[in-house]
Parts: C-alpha cells; sequence; structure tokens
C-alpha cells in the first residue's frame, strides 16, 4: 500500500501542469482510463447521487479513484487558449464532480503564469508626463502607453468599438459581443499595460471617472437593476470558463489575517491577472464610483432570503478583502525616467496613428462617437496636456 500510494504521488507530481487536452487525448486512447473517463462524465450528466442510485454513486466513486492515477489528475489549462472551453471541461469533469460527497476541488484550473513587467519600456513611454503639469495622471499614462503598442492598441479599439456599438433593433449595445472582445484583451495584452489601465493610482475624480470607463461599464458591466448576486453566481457556475476564473480568483486572492501581505498565496501579480480574468464574464466586477477606489460585481444581497450569508461572503470577496485591497495598493507602479522631449515626441506619434486610424471607412463612424466623449479618444491626452516647448524646462 505504501509503495502505491508513493507511486501515485510521483505521478501526480510528473503530470502536474499537463495540459488537460493533452491529458484527455491520452486518457482516451488508453483501454484502462478510456471506460472510466465516460463513467465520469455519465456520473457528472446524471446530476448527484439523488437521482443515480446507490449502485451507480458506487461506480462512480470507483471511476474516481482510479482517475486520480491517470494523467487527468494535475492536468490545468491556460488562460485564453484555444478550445480553452473544453479543456476546462475534462478538468472539472474530475476535479469538481457535483455528486455529493466526491468534491475534488484540490488545485486551480489555469497554469501559473509569469509575467514580469517590462518596467523600462513603461517608463520611457510615460516619463516627462508631469513636465509642466501640477499633478501626474497615472491612468493618462497608462493610455499612452498601450496606444504605442500595436497590440494593446489595436484589441484596446476593437473591444471599445465593440461595447459603444449599438444595435439597430434594440438601440442597446451588444454584451456578449462586448464582453468576449474585453476577455480578448486582458487574456492576450501583457499584464504591465492591462494593470497600468485598471489599476492606475488616482487622487481626484477625473482620473478615477476615466479608471472606472476603462471597461466601458455602460455596456460591460452595468444595468437597470442589480440582479441577485447568488443568481449571478450560478449562472456564472454553469459556464466552465466562468466557474474556473472565478475559482483562480478566489485561490489567488483568497485574504489571511496572519500573513504579512494580507494574502493567503503571498502573491501579489497571480491576485490581480485574476482579477482582470473575471471581466467579460456574468460576474464582470468594476470600481462602484468614481470617489474610492472600491470595487464590486454588480449584483446585491437584497431578497437573498436563507441564502443572505453565502451571498455576504461572495460579495465582501471583493468589498472587503484585505488581499485584494493589498495587491492593488502595494502593485509596484513604472518608475518614472526622465526622458526629455518624450511627451511632444508621443504627441506628434499619436497624431499620425489617428489621422491613419480616421482614414478607415469603416472605423470613422466610431471615432464620431468617441468625439462626443472626448475621454474615450485613444489620444484624449492631446486635449488635456499641453505640448512641452522644445527647450527644457529650467
Amino acid at each position: 500500500t505504501n509503495l502505491y500510494n508513493i507511486y501515485n504521488i510521483q505521478i501526480s507530481v510528473i503530470l502536474a501542469g499537463r495540459d488537460c487536452l493533452v491529458a484527455g487525448d491520452s486518457c482516451s486512447s488508453d483501454e484502462n482510463c478510456s471506460p472510466r473517463l465516460r463513467t465520469l462524465r455519465q456520473c457528472v450528466a446524471g446530476n448527484g447521487s439523488m437521482k443515480l442510485g446507490p449502485g451507480a454513486r458506487s461506480q462512480c466513486a470507483n471511476a474516481v479513484s482510479a482517475l486520480l492515477s491517470s494523467p487527468l489528475h494535475g492536468c490545468q489549462c491556460k488562460r485564453g487558449m484555444k478550445k480553452e472551453k473544453n479543456c476546462l471541461s475534462i478538468y472539472w469533469s474530475l476535479h469538481q464532480s457535483i455528486i455529493h460527497g466526491l468534491n475534488l476541488v484540490e488545485s486551480y484550473p489555469y497554469e501559473t503564469v509569469q509575467r514580469d513587467y517590462d518596467y523600462v519600456r513603461l517608463a520611457s513611454i510615460t516619463a516627462d508626463s508631469d513636465v509642466g503639469m501640477t499633478t501626474v495622471n497615472r491612468c493618462l499614462d497608462a493610455a499612452k502607453a498601450c496606444n504605442v503598442d500595436d497590440l494593446c492598441q489595436k484589441l484596446r479599439t476593437e473591444y471599445v468599438s465593440a461595447c459603444i456599438k449599438l444595435t439597430a433593433k434594440s438601440g442597446l449595445c451588444n454584451r456578449p459581443k462586448c464582453n468576449r472582445a474585453l476577455r480578448r484583451f486582458f487574456d492576450r495584452v501583457p499584464a504591465d499595460y492591462t494593470h497600468e489601465l485598471l489599476f492606475c493610482p488616482c487622487t481626484d475624480t477625473a482620473c478615477a471617472e476615466r479608471r472606472r470607463q476603462t471597461i466601458v461599464p455602460s455596456c460591460s458591466y452595468e444595468g437597470s437593476e442589480k440582479p441577485n448576486c447568488i443568481m449571478q453566481m450560478r449562472i456564472c457556475n454553469a459556464d466552465y470558463v466562468c466557474r474556473s476564473r472565478l475559482a483562480q480568483f478566489q485561490y489567488d486572492c483568497e485574504p489571511s489575517k496572519t500573513s504579512a501581505s494580507g494574502c493567503k498565496q503571498g502573491n501579489y501579480g497571480a491576485c490581480l491577472l485574476a482579477y482582470t480574468g473575471l471581466i467579460g464574464s456574468t460576474i464582470t466586477p468594476n470600481y462602484v464610483d468614481n470617489s474610492t477606489s472600491s470595487v464590486a460585481p454588480w449584483c446585491s444581497c437584497s431578497a437573498s432570503g436563507s441564502q443572505r450569508d453565502e451571498c455576504d461572503s461572495f460579495l465582501g470577496f471583493f468589498t472587503d478583502n484585505i488581499c485584494l485591497s493589498e495587491c492593488r495598493r502595494r502593485r509596484r507602479p513604472a518608475p518614472r525616467l526622465y526622458i526629455p522631449y518624450m511627451s511632444f515626441l508621443y504627441t506628434i506619434y499619436c497624431i499620425y496613428k489617428e489621422i491613419r486610424w480616421m482614414a478607415n471607412t469603416e472605423q470613422r463612424s466610431v471615432w464620431l462617437t468617441h468625439e462626443k466623449n472626448p475621454t474615450n479618444s485613444l489620444c484624449s491626452h492631446l486635449w488635456t496636456i499641453p505640448i512641452l516647448p522644445l527647450t527644457p524646462t529650467p
């Protein structure tokens, strides 16, 4: 028995981090693993032991036990990968069986992503933005940095266009399309750009409002009325991607009163990445106003009845989470290096980019919409900051 347990531990270590799609293919081609995986999927489809009966439940338990020593145990997925939903369905078939008593949530669905901030490049882009200004607008700096990066600008333009466009039939935005574009942006653009946009520190309401508008909340976040958070959680858990993003967030941002960092996992970057992973989902979080830095999903706990405690716990993970608060407060800013004439050069560059952008017939209507609200313009800083003189200020 001891040798068998040691063997299982070794297998788990070796297979940790394996792509669940690869693990699923490996299991499907194995004559011993394949029938057990089919059994488990039938168990999950059976919606619990109450419907399956005692005999079927025993078969399900045996299938789970056998699969714990298969390539499926320890497999994970990559956020934003192709066939992400298929990969996550394989992960959850084993790790969260909905059969009572067989809850196997012992890890998290996504591989750990190590991303280093490109501070030098960000600094070169944002340097000197405070020359000749009484205050520094870090959110404005973040927008400028994104505009100079081709991928960031492209995907940001795509989601803004998708989120502000109104459908002819309803006169409302296409929220599913907006959310898909937002997910592409936050999944594919490096965190050194997305985190600067979303977590830039503000000391005035104008800056805070710009930060709040980052995800175009009128389409992606707000609604006529706030739904109940329990209902939103159920909708989220019925979708493999949303359920996985929430599980990752709850793991990476789990608070701890005994930890000096405030986070049980002690990884600020992972927590912020998990937070941005929720954007574009049923439980998209955002800043609740432009006077505080409080964040929450668009839902409430009113009329929760006997589930009020569960609802408050879920909402509190956003509104009263020391880990999330510390992550946002202690996030290392890009160092502000002095590079002469950077703002002037950036202004020339930005004018050139927007002239080319406006020349595109398909996007001209988007520009007109932006003109009505200059804060949404990709180069709106041209209207809010002065061009630097050609000689350095003494």
